[in-house]
């Protein structure tokens, strides 16, 4: 039996990086999530990392057990205060945030 990574895209107001973000557990793409939109995708249980991307923007990446049949939950979001915003042109990484429920 497997756990269930469940992943949301969603914010409040306005976000500038819109688009779809492709999932990746363990470095691998499992699928992609669109705005307002959640995907359940199976997971081993055990170890794993999670990062979304859109393009050459990502988030941070972020490490997560899984036992099995446990539901494990996200949000992802493109909205960042200004600095953060101003500051994910130079550093990738900043222009996406991937938080757990």
């Amino acid at each position: 039996m497997s756990g269930t990574l469940k992943l949301t895209h969603k914010t409040i107001g306005v976000e500038v990086r819109r688009g779809s973000y492709d999932i990746e557990v363990d470095g691998k793409r499992v699928g992609s999530v669109e705005m307002n939109d959640t995907i359940e995708t199976p997971v081993e249980p055990g170890r794993h990392t999670l990062q979304v991307r859109n393009g050459r923007n990502s988030s941070r990446t972020q490490t997560f057990d899984a036992a099995e049949g446990e539901i494990v939950a996200f949000r992802c979001t493109g909205k960042r205060f200004l600095p953060l915003f101003l500051a994910s042109f130079v550093v990738p990484s900043l222009a996406l945030k991937l938080t757990r429920d």
